[in-house]
């Protein structure tokens, strides 16, 4: 099984929280990591990568924070998770090697970079708006 990092676990939960609030709202550094247990220092790390990403904004001030910089719409599970992780592939094969296992292109590594293909294009369809609606009705 694949295994993203804790920073984006907690990204995609920004992510809701920010698009739960009311639009035009903002939510403090300090608010969304007492949500999640977090130190604001390690959350505002996070949230810089969103920032840069381009997916919300800072909004300084005495009523400032962070907000949602898009449409809520717009924004897929596959966003967050390339602005926290980066675009890198998630294997590569072994280059080092001069054997006939390994040549060929690799043909472990075509069918490792199918399956990532097809799991990018199924996060690409799931929005963090659709998973924002679902808690807010609970």
């Amino acid at each position: 099984m694949m295994k993203y990092s804790k920073a984006t676990n907690y990204a995609l939960h920004t992510m809701v929280f920010l698009t739960n609030m009311p639009k035009g709202k903002s939510m403090n550094v300090e608010t969304l990591a007492d949500m999640q247990k977090l130190s604001p220092t390690y959350l505002s790390k996070i949230l810089t990568k969103l920032v840069k990403a381009g997916l919300i904004e800072s909004n300084p001030g005495v009523n400032g924070g962070y907000r949602i910089s898009k449409r809520p719409q717009e924004i897929s599970f596959l966003d967050v998770i390339y602005a926290i992780e980066g675009q890198t592939t998630l294997f590569s094969c072994s280059s080092d090697h001069e054997d006939s296992f390994h040549n060929e292109g690799c043909l472990i590594e075509q069918v490792m970079v199918d399956a990532e293909n097809n799991m990018k294009e199924e996060l690409s369809k799931k929005f963090i708006i659709d998973i924002a609606h679902e808690i807010d009705k609970k």
